[in-house]
């Protein structure tokens, strides 16, 4: 049957056409070219064990597609699987650019096919009911209710009228002080939810979504705002859950013991027909019953089916109990009612239990790293709970308590109440750096810019992605362990890294290419940084819940370390386009390990590294030692650039909003001058209403925002804020070489002559090279495209030129080979042969010795006491570098590659 549109997405089709005339200014023309039939591809390779539902998105050509086009997808038979599917960005004419389609566990096949057309209803379609003071979600027999308000995402669910889930509510337990010291008291405090708001963001019949958003509470205090999404799939036992929280507390006496969800379920089953088990290491599963049959003496010991079938989670009955089981001795077998699964770091898990509380525990099991999924219910149905990245994020936990009793929780914790309080106080004070002069100082030791009371986690936030499982029976084994490859490796369809290129989105960039000797050198060096990083994450425990995502800055080969604890040297935090070198990286490669690294990435430096309250809302900080640490905060850093590859790969809403808030970040100049501890500039006196933005750094960050609002709304104003951007650095007297200018809020458009040379050689690299070669095939502004033509044929060029164009040889161009990607830039839109050969001379040097050592350098192999433990190490690799060179690389080969081997003969590289 075909899909039947709702209301609703009636009204969504009506809104996306609307958005679409409003980005060309008229009604949509016919399609210019054919849409092509779109192969799907999962993630890893090959088709998931087990699906729970997925969404991905996909790119269409310019003009190709009308922004409401329906879509069918289809196996290798030709049958068709139930899809939803949505627009989620548009071309200026209007025709869509990204769609979205979330598909059900029936498309866990090989042989998928996207193209348009109609696509079925499911058999067990989602269906979403608002109710007054509660949502209802139905996927086939199963009925989940989502209260409006109060202290529950969910207060219930049922198949066929039985009740199989409670309460789905948050826990936060908090202390005053980090820990209890001799002597000393430490008042601790537990919190619940307040819900204030619920939103149905998507009503099926493939995928509901619920959006809740609330607070933290213990009936006094509110605090830890959170936000919390719901996604049901049609034919799934299950809700993904996507929590969002915000730390709006004060690090010097708001310690975090404990952040949870929490899931009831009713125990109905026998005590011996209730079942408990838990993920382990890789497929690996611990089960065990709440009271055990095996194990027993010889005349208490059930048959051998017996004892089968409970530790397969089948019931038993009563009747196939020997006879002193039978005759009252059941009870002297003890019940088992809680359990602790404590994952305290990335290397190592506990398995605890206990009779009830009030006892004590008893040691179960144990091992290394756990998928992170536990499960408690009896024969006839229970809970399973699971969290994605479980051991990356340690320390962790599930806890199962009450089994034995008629209601059991089980908690899935986001941060352990058994490890640590979570401490987010500045790592470090003042020391005597009392004013700029000394923090100037600091500066130039240790490349940490410090300021007292600046180094605040107050605004930083995190995400984590849980799914809840309603089953209406123990799972086996088998299934357990599918479901958790599920939690801890979702499976994804995705398209062809040619489908992607041949879309043409994502500005300059080609698909890999090692036809020839100088090729093959380039390509393999850029497989060993991303291996090298890909490796380093494991290797030194890039892991826990604040950090996971996240790399490391600079190398320090004396200690064999990162520089961990110095400075501005630790921490990466996005530093010269770390995520847009691994994004980039995937869109060529589709290499499923660069994806999930990217996509780490991308959680964690928008939510930790960036601020969403507070004095510093919009902004993100600079690398250093704690992710938060650094006094300077700049947009460079929460830049949409670095999140915007993954919303359009995933069509994740929680990335989404986080691009959205972005939008007026450049407001947030009023609040933070980035210049306060540079020498006086020119331009730098502003009325109000107005505020100082360099080019690169600030207004490259915010047209990132809202080329991106702008694609995803069609609302023009976004586009016009860009146009005015751009015309008035295009009418500057030194354009691009002005650097920055006033920047007038209300309008968007820079202000004065700049008739000033200002050269920075950050300005290019924090994602706006990358933004006008986007920029620039999409919004016709001539002066404008020469300007940003000149500074990419210039920043690099010698003395004399430049001179010749500006009066004098600015000071402050250097990061030579990232460059070169400007140059090229300019030399393929120009066709400026010479051009190009002075581009991969700026990026592979003038030395073929040097461009040898270079590009065969490998991993080598340290260990002994010299470390800690064995390690793989390349000592010349720094993450700046890493990023630059790899993006300079690939863009140059998209540029300028036919002209790459006349530059290695005439540097005479030989390899």
């Amino acid at each position: 049957m075909a899909f039947q549109p709702s209301r609703r997405h009636l009204l969504m089709g009506a809104v996306s056409l609307a958005a679409a005339q409003a980005v060309s200014g008229s009604a949509l023309a016919a399609p210019r070219r054919s849409a092509p039939a779109t192969p799907l591809r999962w993630l890893d390779g090959h088709k998931p064990a087990r699906l729970e539902g997925t969404t991905f998105g996909v790119p269409w050509p310019r003009g190709a597609l009308r922004p409401n086009q329906a879509f069918s997808i289809r196996d290798g038979s030709g049958r068709a699987t139930p899809a939803q599917s949505w627009p989620i960005a548009y071309w200026p004419d209007g025709s869509l650019k990204w769609s979205a389609h979330a598909v059900t566990s029936d498309a866990a096949l090989d042989g998928l096919t996207l193209a348009p057309g109609a696509s079925p209803a499911p058999a067990k379609a989602v269906k979403v009911a608002d109710q007054g003071q509660q949502i209802v979600v139905t996927v086939g027999d199963l009925e989940w209710r989502v209260p409006k308000s109060g202290d529950a995402l969910v207060s219930g669910a049922t198949r066929g009228g039985r009740p199989v889930v409670g309460k789905l509510s948050l826990v936060a337990l908090s202390q005053d002080k980090p820990e209890l010291e001799a002597g000393g008291a430490v008042k601790s405090s537990r919190y619940g939810v307040r819900i204030r708001q619920a939103v149905v963001e998507q009503s099926g019949p493939v995928r509901g979504v619920i959006k809740l958003d609330g607070v933290h509470t213990d009936g006094t205090r509110e605090w830890l705002p959170v936000s919390v999404r719901l996604y049901f799939y049609a034919g799934s036992d299950a809700v993904r859950i996507v929590h969002s929280f915000i730390f709006d507390g004060d690090p010097k006496t708001d310690f975090i013991r404990g952040l949870g969800a929490v899931a009831e379920t009713p125990m109905a089953d026998e005590s011996y027909n209730r079942h408990i088990r838990f993920a382990g290491e890789d497929e690996g599963v611990w089960g065990e019953a709440v009271r055990t049959l095996t194990g027993l003496r010889t005349r208490a010991n059930p048959a051998a089916a017996v004892r089968q079938a409970q530790i397969e989670g089948r019931a038993v009955a009563f009747a196939d109990l020997p006879d002193i089981l039978k005759n009252d001795g059941l009870q002297w077998v003890p019940e088992w009612g809680d359990f602790s699964f404590s994952q305290l770091s990335p290397d190592g898990f506990t398995l605890r239990k206990r009779t009830s509380e009030g006892h004590a525990w008893i040691d179960s099991n144990a091992g290394k790293r756990s998928r992170g999924l536990a499960y408690v219910g009896g024969a006839s149905g229970g809970v399973a709970l699971g969290l994605k990245d479980f051991w990356q994020r340690a320390p962790v936990a599930l806890d199962i308590r009450n089994a034995h009793t008629d209601t059991a929780q089980l908690t899935a914790w986001m941060w352990s109440p058994e490890a640590p309080a979570m401490d987010l106080r500045p790592y470090r004070s003042a020391n005597g750096m009392d004013t700029t002069a000394e923090e100037l100082v600091g500066l130039d030791i240790t490349y940490e810019d410090y300021e007292a009371g600046w180094d605040d986690a107050h605004g930083i936030a995190r995400t984590s992605e849980l799914t809840l499982w309603a089953l209406d029976a123990t799972p086996s084994h088998a299934d357990f362990s599918a479901m958790a490859e599920q939690i801890a490796d979702p499976a994804r369809l995705t398209v062809e890294p040619a489908r992607l290129h041949m879309a043409g989105v994502f500005g300059e960039w080609s698909l890999p290419n090692a036809s020839t000797p100088i090729r093959a050198a380039l390509e393999g060096r850029l497989r060993h940084l991303l291996d090298h990083y890909l490796q380093e994450v494991d290797q030194r425990r890039w892991y826990g819940f604040w950090s996971y995502g996240d790399v490391m800055h600079t190398y320090d080969p004396d200690r064999h370390m990162w520089r961990y604890d110095v400075g501005g040297y630790a921490w990466d935090n996005s530093e010269l386009s770390t995520d847009l070198w691994l994004w980039t990286s995937y869109l060529r490669t589709g290499r499923a390990d660069v994806f999930k690294l990217a996509e780490a990435m991308t959680r964690h430096t928008g939510e930790v590294d960036v601020y969403h309250l507070g004095r510093f809302k919009g902004f993100g900080t600079r690398h250093g030692v704690q992710h938060w640490s650094d006094s300077s905060k700049q947009p460079r850093v929460s830049n949409v650039a670095y999140r915007r590859i993954y919303y359009f790969l995933t069509a994740d809403e929680r990335v989404g909003d986080l691009m959205r808030e972005l939008n007026e970040s450049d407001y947030a100049l009023q609040n933070v001058d980035i210049s306060r501890k540079l020498p006086p500039a020119p331009g730098r006196a502003v009325p109000e209403g107005q505020v100082v933005s360099g080019f690169g750094t600030s207004w490259g960050a915010f047209i990132s925002a809202w080329l991106t609002e702008w694609e995803r709304t069609g609302d023009r104003r976004w586009r016009d804020r860009i146009v005015n951007g751009m015309t008035t650095i295009g009418g500057m007297k030194r354009r691009w070489f002005a650097g920055e200018a006033p920047f007038d809020l209300a309008t968007g458009r820079y202000q004065g002559q700049g008739d000033y040379v200002a050269v920075s050689h950050l300005n290019a690299v924090f994602g706006v090279a990358e933004m006008n070669a986007e920029l620039l095939d999409l919004l016709d502004v001539p002066s404008y495209r020469r300007a940003w033509l000149e500074y990419c044929r210039y920043y690099n060029a010698p003395d004399n030129d430049i001179a010749g164009l500006l009066g004098e040889a600015p000071k402050g161009r250097s990061l030579t080979e990232a460059h070169s990607r400007l140059t090229a830039y300019a030399a393929n839109k120009e066709g400026d042969a010479a051009l190009a050969q002075r581009a991969w001379s700026e990026f592979l040097g003038k030395d073929p010795t040097k461009l040898q050592a270079l590009l065969g350098a490998r991993s080598t192999t340290v260990g002994g006491v010299d470390v800690l433990r064995p390690i793989q190490e390349d000592a010349q690799v720094s993450t700046n570098d890493a990023a630059q060179w790899s993006l300079a690389a690939i863009e140059n080969l998209a540029l300028i590659g036919d002209s790459l081997e006349e530059a290695a003969a005439r540097l005479g590289y030989r390899p």
